[in-house]
């Protein structure tokens, strides 16, 4: 992110449910907010916290098609798709090592203007098709 200026306020909440126990993570972070060609872009760095530190997350968002790319690069690299309404199979790293993930996305909801706005999307992800995770994330973006 050093290489770009910051221009906004990125706030995500990650919430998880693996076998009936729910976690919850939160980020506040500056981050970069811009648009290309009818999808937008919000990007951010991962710390410790989230248990990504080290990782820079990029967010591409299509409101049109239902959908959010979510790709890390640094210490892990990895690529889910979340789809509303299919599922995908997506290679995610674990910085152990690489597994083939089912990414079903079941809800994707993106309220964003060139003034910011708030991002949802939710998914399960599976592997060989047995469920491992119920996920939920909520992204605010308020301009600096």
């Amino acid at each position: 992110m050093k290489a770009e200026q910051e221009n906004c306020t990125v706030t995500v909440r990650g919430v998880q449910v693996v076998e009936g126990e729910e976690d919850t993570v939160e980020l506040v972070t500056g981050g970069r907010f811009t648009s290309h060609g009818g999808r937008w872009l919000i990007r951010y760095e991962e710390s410790d916290a989230t248990g990504y530190g080290g990782c820079h997350t990029t967010l591409r968002v299509d409101p049109q098609k239902g959908e959010v790319v979510l790709l890390r690069t640094g210490a892990v690299h990895s690529q889910l798709i979340v789809e509303e309404g299919r599922r995908h199979q997506c290679t995610y790293d674990t910085g152990y090592g690489n597994l083939v993930l089912g990414v079903n996305g079941s809800r994707v909801h993106a309220q964003l203007t060139p003034e910011g706005g708030q991002l949802e999307f939710h998914y399960s992800l599976d592997v060989n098709t047995a469920l491992i995770s119920e996920n939920a994330v909520y992204v605010t973006v308020l301009p600096r």
